[in-house]
């Protein structure tokens, strides 16, 4: 059974596009690719047929992966969240105690993750560390390369 995931209506959006695109180019690109490699002659001495036959297999396995993803996911109606404590899709800024540098962040699903852009997965060791905590506490997160210290000095929405 999959997780159920929170999305924003922008991400949601992003994941069905990805899917639609899967679906509706690739695929018919792939099964092309199949049948022009068919018509060249012996299957078992061909090449592009095998790479193409991986190829669809490959896909095949993205396309159903993405659509129970899609299946599981949920729009997040971040009205109703607490603004007082860091949530999924909340922004943060935090302040490195170990160097005084400052980050902003926001945490979301998985596959919004987008670093370069300050989107932190929820899942990841610093998005999972920083979950519950308020305005002016200090989170201690247990990360790959030892304990950081951060203090969170401002949650919006």
């Amino acid at each position: 059974m999959s997780e159920v995931s929170y999305y924003s209506e922008e991400g949601l959006k992003k994941l069905k596009g990805e899917l639609e695109f899967l679906e509706q180019v690739e695929r018919p690109r792939v099964t092309n690719e199949i049948a022009e490699a068919r018509d060249k002659g012996d299957l078992s001495e061909n090449a592009e047929y095998h790479a193409a036959k991986e190829e669809q297999s490959l896909l095949e396995f993205k396309i159903a992966k993405l659509k129970n993803v899609v299946a599981n996911a949920r729009v997040l109606d971040e009205s109703q969240l607490d603004t007082s404590k860091i949530l999924i899709h909340s922004k943060v800024k935090l302040k490195n105690i170990a160097n005084g540098m400052e980050f902003n962040y926001q945490l979301v699903a998985d596959s919004e993750t987008d670093i370069r852009n300050g989107k932190l997965s929820v899942n990841s060791p610093i998005g999972k560390g920083l979950l519950g905590y308020k305005k002016g506490e200090v989170a201690e997160i247990q990360a790959p390369n030892g304990v950081m210290k951060f203090e969170i000095i401002e949650i919006s929405r």
